[in-house]
Formats: structure tokens, sequence, C-alpha cells
């Protein structure tokens, strides 16, 4: 369901004076929404068209620095404009905010008018676009988790991010008394969204104090890198308004559970069959799902980097933590990289473990769609499935252990190279040795802690 207004509702609506504001964001590296805010009158006659943004946006850090290095744009080519085109599909209404309509918008060339193919919606577009070729429809849910914190954002920068507050006192997993401590929260959440054209399904306690987790229902992969984007720039508008704060860090405190962004994926027929399943498999799986699976495992350590984006990301990857470490399959496993879930049903599919929720959503489905796909194109064996506790399974593929790992690896992939195109994965591989490089340079807290008097 990529939206639920059309130009003509939106129309009607600014002439009754019930939508003043249409928000209309790209998607940046990060997985953030960014662009303007128009005032609705002047974007239904004529706004709704295109607009433009300076080309840095896919080119700066979280910081919003002008990272230098980068191909496409640099303080040499000028930093010119990209066209920010609304794909009115995804025109929708914003109930958390007063009066207020978002569109989302793919970024164009200048010049050519053509999708920048280093846009992340543009990377997903085109892995769903060869899916198709092939004759399957992606389908695609994300489980996004995160923690709330009694802390204002503003209270949190005041204080230099110290004395974190979760919201609750214990895990939570499953429980109903203490997520009703959230509920001024996670309610507004549940209805906001599905107000907003997102099915959401439920929202429920993670294994950990304050961390919460939303579910909303399985779609195409375009619209599910869509609803997750949005989802967690409502999560935590709706927060802020509220004066509490949420994190998406993969791992916000080496002491608690991290944050994960599973993703289950399944591949449809273009005439609406699921091609994954076949009820004579031992599991239910058909050789399509195999294949796909297979190129998944055979390639997850390349494609890693895209589902594990920041240095932080890879502290989640611990013993006991429900966090995966081994890029290995097996059926209902939750030790396991890759899951198997909906056995003997038609909503047999492969749930990946790997991603947190620190992720930018388009990145990570187009990469497990390459793999995957790649596995089907080449027919690729399926490895015998691994059981028991994954953590302690010795000679087995592993995750790699840091981004600096990771981004050698995909740097050096000829499947990611073919399948996103050279400029795309030099592009990526540049922004992981900048935080990397950032990381490396600062003195952290612990080291002070550890080293100050005792060094």
């Amino acid at each position: 369901m990529p939206g639920n207004l059309t130009l003509d509702q939106l129309k009607d609506l600014v002439a009754k004076g019930e939508i003043d504001t249409v928000l209309v964001a790209g998607i940046d590296m990060q997985g953030r929404l960014m662009g303007k805010r128009f005032h609705a009158q002047f974007f239904v006659d004529g706004g709704y068209k295109e607009t433009h943004s300076c080309n840095y946006l896919l080119a700066v850090d979280m910081e919003m620095n002008t990272v230098q290095g980068y191909k496409s744009s640099n303080w040499s080519t000028g930093y010119g404009d990209y066209i920010m085109k609304p794909d009115l599909k995804t025109l929708r209404l914003v109930p958390w905010l007063a009066g207020t309509a978002l569109v989302l918008a793919d970024l164009l060339d200048h010049h050519t008018h053509e999708e920048v193919e280093h846009s992340p919606r543009a990377i997903l577009k085109k892995q769903v676009a060869r899916a198709r070729e092939m004759g399957f429809e992606p389908m695609m849910a994300s489980e996004l988790e995160f923690y709330i914190f009694e802390n204002s954002y503003e209270a949190l920068r005041d204080s230099n991010f110290t004395g974190l507050k979760p919201v609750s006192a214990y895990n939570e997993d499953y429980h109903i008394f203490q997520t009703t401590k959230e509920e001024d929260v996670m309610r507004a959440v549940r209805n906001g969204l599905y107000a907003a054209g997102i099915p959401v399904e439920n929202s429920k306690g993670e294994a950990e104090a304050g961390q919460e987790e939303v579910n909303y229902k399985y779609s195409d992969a375009l619209d599910t890198a869509d609803n997750h984007s949005i989802i967690k720039n409502a999560i935590k508008e709706i927060a802020w308004s509220k004066g509490k704060s949420v994190t998406f860090m993969a791992k916000y405190d080496h002491r608690r559970a991290g944050s994960s962004a599973h993703v289950h994926q399944s591949l449809w027929t273009l005439d609406g069959k699921p091609a994954f399943a076949d009820p004579s498999d031992k599991h239910g799986m058909s050789q399509t799902m195999k294949h796909y699976l297979a190129g998944q495992l055979a390639h997850a350590r390349e494609i890693t980097l895209f589902l594990a984006p920041y240095v932080n990301s890879y502290k989640r990857f611990c013993i006991g933590m429900f966090a995966p470490t081994k890029a290995v399959w097996s059926s209902d496993n939750r030790t396991a990289g890759f899951r198997v879930c909906g056995e003997h049903t038609k909503a047999v599919r492969v749930e990946c473990r790997i991603p947190g929720s620190d992720i930018n959503p388009y990145l990570t489905m187009a990469a497990l769609l390459a793999a995957g796909l790649d596995g089907i194109d080449k027919k690729m064996d399926l490895e015998p499935e691994m059981s028991g506790d994954m953590y302690r399974a010795e000679g087995v593929r592993e995750i790699p252990k840091t981004l600096r790992e990771a981004a050698e690896l995909a740097h050096g992939s000829y499947m990611l190279r073919a399948a996103f195109g050279n400029d795309v994965v030099d592009h990526y591989h540049h922004a992981a040795e900048w935080e990397i490089s950032e990381t490396d340079r600062v003195v952290t807290d612990f080291e002070v802690q550890r080293l100050l008097e005792r060094a």
C-alpha cells in the first residue's frame, strides 16, 4: 500500500483548509528523509511536478559534513543540483503533524533526468526490476526494534548524552504491563502510522528495558523500504512531541541487547503465486527458494556492509543476545544468521537476522535481493542445514567482525559490482572508509576511563 492519498484528494483537502503543508522527501545514504516543506497550495498548483536539492545530500555523513573523495559530488564539481521528482504513489497523510501530507521523491540527474544510480531508492528499484525480468515479485517485511528513553533529545544533548533512562526498568519481551508504561508513545505510533496508510500489525516489548518493536504488513520490496523509512522518522517525531527520545543505534550500551531489523523475504510469481513453496519438500522449500538462499549464503560476507553500515553496528554481533555471529541457515532457529520461517505454508520465507535497526532499508533489501537473485541465476546448491547452537559452531562462515573487514569484502565483490555497478560500490565503500577514519581519530570515554590514570 504505497500511499493513501491521490493528488485530486489532496487538492480537495487543501481547498477545504485541512492540509496546508506537504513534505517532499528524498532518501539519503543513511536512510533519512531529506527534503522541503511546501505550502500545500503551491504544491498542488504545480510544485508536485519537481523540485531541487543540492547533490551533496548523497555525499555527506551522519553529521552532514561535506565528505571529500566522492566522484559524484565534490568541491571541484561545484555541488550542483539533483531533481527531486515526487513519486505520487507514495502520497499520504501525516496524522501526527497538524495539517500535513508527505510524498517521497526520487533523485534525478539535473542534466539527464535519469535516476541517480547511487541513490538508495534507485539501487533497490534496479534489483526489483531485475527480479521482475526473471519472473518474480520480491515481497519483504522488516521488524524494527528501538529503545525509548524518558529523556528528551534536548536534555540528552545538554547532558552530553549521559544519564539515559529507559522508560521501563527490566526486560519487557512480550510484557503487557511494562509496555503499558510506553503507550503514550506506542499507541500514537500505531494509530498514526495506520492512518498514514502504513498497515501496522502490532507493537511489542522486546528483550531489554525500554526496548520496543513495530511490525507492519509485508509488501513489495520498494513499498516495504519506503514504509520502514517513514516509520523510523515517525517514531522519532512522535516520541519527541511527547518529551521522550528513541534510538535506532544497533548497540547503544554494551551491557544491553542490540536493536535489530530482521528482514523477511520471499519471491512470488508475477501472477501472484508463492515461488518459494513446495509442499513435497522436507522444509516446504522450492528449488527457487533453495537457490535464492544459497546465493545469500555464498555472498553473505560481502554484502554485510549494506546490512551493518557503521562501526557501532558490529558491536551488536555478540554471543547470547539473539544477534547472530554465523552466516549459516537453519529452520526456525534464532541463533543462525538466516532462518527459514513458515515451513510447509505458502508463507515460507527467509528471515535474515543480520541487519540492525541502523540500516538504510533500501540498501539492505537491494543487497539481499542481488545475492539471492545471483543464486537463482547460477542455480547454486543450498548447503546443508545447521542445527543447534550456532554461537558454538566452529569452522563455519562468520559474519565480518568489523566495518573495516566488511568494507574490504564489499569493495572486492564481483557480484555487487555486477549488480549495483562499480561507481555505486565505490561510493558506499568510500562512505564506510570515512566512518572508520572518523571513529579511529576520536578518543572515547572508555579509553579515558581505562587509561588516564593507569597507562
